[in-house]
């Protein structure tokens, strides 16, 4: 089966580093990836694109629109991103650069961090952003639920706030990174209510192979299960990893044991050449 990971990292960012080192184990490096790649027959990954300037780390509140990918000098064939928009950086000027990054064939769609910048999916800071995914037809993906850096704020990153987004933008294709997760029966409703909203699979768990196989022998994805169940659709949501802060291996067979087996095609691969048009071009 051909996998396409819908939401890696690939940005010199210091938390990610240090998960990998600490947590994850990960070889988080040009050839790591590719290597977890080739080993898990993985096509094509869909970075999410993010930079940090220093200090205090991401969410940097002065780094420039858009953000980009830029772990190594070289950036893979078989990756392509998401341009990430910072709020506090959106002039003008800003949307000019977005609308020529979003004109890149591997730049593929358009990355909100909700809960990292203190905005609302509604705030009217997004709707230049919102005519631009919809000019020129690529998605926008919302980072939503929980969120990587203690001075996130929870509240902008519910899920709910994705529902006024969807209906008001109906022509614009919307994916929620992470399911809205620990939210992840509000985020079932928001996928299961409105047509052009879709869901990645990611950053439901940080760690070593060993980790998710000892949650998976708890009680910990019960409302994961319930809210998968209650979407009842299946073919609304992408895989993806969240790499560097989990193995590629052990996540794919986490997701294929909550899906049903008849589903992993649209799961693993065909829901996202729906949600990201422009991935054609690459496989």
């Amino acid at each position: 089966m051909k996998i396409i990971d819908a939401h890696i990292h690939f940005s010199e960012i210091k938390s990610f580093h240090e998960t990998a080192r600490t947590i994850s184990k990960v070889d988080y490096s040009y050839d790591g990836l590719q290597k977890e790649f080739v080993d898990n027959g993985v096509v094509l990954g869909i970075a999410m694109g993010v930079t940090e300037t220093g200090g205090e780390g991401f969410p940097d509140g002065a780094c420039e629109t858009p953000m980009g990918i830029d772990l190594s000098a070289e950036i893979p064939e078989n990756v392509v991103y998401c341009a990430g928009v910072n709020p506090f950086r959106l002039d003008q000027a800003a949307l000019s650069r977005l609308e020529q990054e979003v004109l890149k064939p591997d730049c593929v769609g358009i990355k909100i961090y909700l809960g990292y910048y203190p905005f609302y999916a509604y705030d009217e800071v997004y709707e230049p952003v919102y005519r631009i995914a919809k000019e020129y037809n690529v998605p926008v993906v919302f980072h939503t639920g929980d969120t990587y850096s203690e001075r996130g704020r929870l509240r902008f990153s519910h899920p709910l706030s994705i529902d006024e987004v969807a209906v008001k933008h109906r022509e614009m294709t919307i994916m929620m990174a992470h399911f809205g997760d620990p939210w992840v029966l509000d985020g079932a409703e928001v996928v299961y209510k409105n047509r052009n909203v879709f869901a990645d699979l990611s950053g439901l768990v940080v760690g070593e192979d060993g980790d998710i196989r000892k949650l998976q022998e708890t009680r910990f994805f019960d409302h994961l299960l319930h809210a998968l169940t209650f979407t009842n659709n299946y073919e609304k949501f992408l895989f993806g990893t969240d790499w560097p802060l989990t193995p590629i291996k052990p996540y794919i067979e986490f997701i294929a044991d909550v899906i049903p087996k008849e589903y992993h095609e649209a799961v693993f691969y065909n829901t996202a050449l729906k949600v990201f048009p422009k991935i054609k071009l690459f496989l």
